[in-house]
């Protein structure tokens, strides 16, 4: 048997008035999703455990069976990982975005979406400013970089720029938790104030202003974290090889710690611009060789946080259309069998534009399982299904019982 996780990053939602009081899921034409809902079983799963923010990081761990009270080692540690960095011991990994801040307020924790050939000028621009003996910057992609402290204490609170638009920024700044990290915090604190005197002329941000676009005029870091000490899912669930197929270097780092190999895809954007058929098939091509692929595709998510409640809709019909129906199709005719699962980390409901830690609606498909009576899938129907609610790893052993 063969396994494959679609994962459509954030595209559980709420009831929408502009779609008739529908959510996304429900109003977007999804028949080959539908159709998988139908051959399969369903359910609701709860991504987020108890205590925890409904983080990217916490929810796709969680889907993958980690237990994070006990796995979690932050964003930056996950993100470094993926970008080949090492986090050594005595040192703390942040994922650190560039974002903009417009009248004292954060506008948006993504500076528009800035390119990576821009990002990556002023993150090297900071990194000769700013960076030395204690601090270092590390480009990522688009607004998604790494910054890492020697010496740092992580027992900080940190706010997440995408839960806070329009919010002033001095508001949610960063706080110590215990006396030991208030060196750490006013440390981190002044990197953004001056990074925000050294990008404000910046010649990137002066050409984005001038065309109109929004300038990436701060730092903002947050989850903070030592390096993770997570067993792999080959030692977990007993699979021989798996492969992880992202845009985005959080997920592909989980794949790094998980013991999955990174299949890098042109023009994998994480924005609804996706190569979604490129990474369908990189995905297809995987499973001829390795027992599970996790295929993730951001782009939804990036539309709930825009609030664009028509772009989310075309994201997942994109899903459906471009993905889902080929991966249908193509597995069908194979002489070995696949399993195939399908369903968002976390909610990104358009209306607040941010993560919810709601439970998710799930499709699990395995050739020859007698399906459940859920004929679509959507957030209310998959609360009719026969899996009912799970937690913790349970959604991973079901798929591989």
């Amino acid at each position: 048997m063969k396994y494959i996780i679609i994962l459509g990053d954030g595209m559980a939602d709420e009831p929408i008035d502009m779609l008739g009081g529908k959510t996304p899921l429900q109003a977007a034409n999804k028949p080959s999703i539908d159709k998988l809902a139908a051959m399969g079983v369903s359910g609701m799963f709860s991504s987020v455990p108890e205590g925890f923010a409904p983080g990217s990081e916490i929810a796709n761990l969680t889907v993958l069976g980690y237990d994070v009270a006990k796995e979690f080692e932050g964003r930056g540690s996950l993100e470094a990982a993926s970008m080949g960095i090492p986090i050594e011991d005595g040192e703390m990994a942040m994922r650190c975005n560039i974002i903009c801040i417009e009248n004292d307020k954060i506008k948006n924790h993504s500076a528009g979406h800035i390119s990576n050939e821009e990002a990556e000028e002023l993150i090297l621009f900071l990194q000769k400013e700013l960076g030395g003996d204690v601090a270092n910057f590390f480009p990522g992609v688009s607004y998604r970089h790494l910054l890492k402290i020697k010496g740092g204490n992580k027992a900080l609170k940190c706010t997440p720029p995408h839960d806070v638009p329009g919010t002033p920024f001095r508001d949610v700044m960063i706080e110590a938790e215990t006396p030991e990290a208030e060196e750490t915090a006013r440390l981190l604190n002044e990197l953004i104030l001056k990074s925000q005197k050294l990008l404000a002329d910046h010649p990137v941000n002066l050409k984005r202003i001038a065309a109109g676009k929004d300038p990436a005029n701060s730092i903002w870091p947050w989850s903070p974290g030592y390096k993770p000490q997570m067993r792999t899912l080959m030692e977990v669930f007993g699979i021989q090889s798996g492969s992880v197929i992202s845009a985005v270097d959080l997920i592909k780092g989980i794949g790094v710690y998980a013991g999955l190999d990174s299949i890098n895809v042109e023009g994998a954007t994480g924005l609804w611009n996706t190569n979604y058929e490129g990474k369908t098939a990189a995905a297809l091509e995987a499973l001829k060789t390795k027992d599970f692929v996790f295929l993730h595709i951001e782009a939804s998510d990036e539309a709930g946080h825009e609030g664009d409640v028509e772009l989310k809709t075309k994201t997942i019909e994109f899903l459906d259309s471009r993905c889902v129906k080929t991966i249908l199709e193509e597995t069908a005719k194979w002489d070995e069998p696949v399993t195939i699962a399908l369903l968002p980390d976390h909610p990104t409901p358009c209306s607040i534009k941010t993560h919810t830690n709601s439970p998710v609606p799930f499709i699990i498909y395995k050739p020859g399982q007698k399906a459940d009576d859920v004929q679509v899938y959507d957030e209310f129907a998959a609360e009719k299904g026969a899996y009912g609610l799970l937690k913790g790893d349970e959604f991973m052993k079901e798929l591989f019982r």
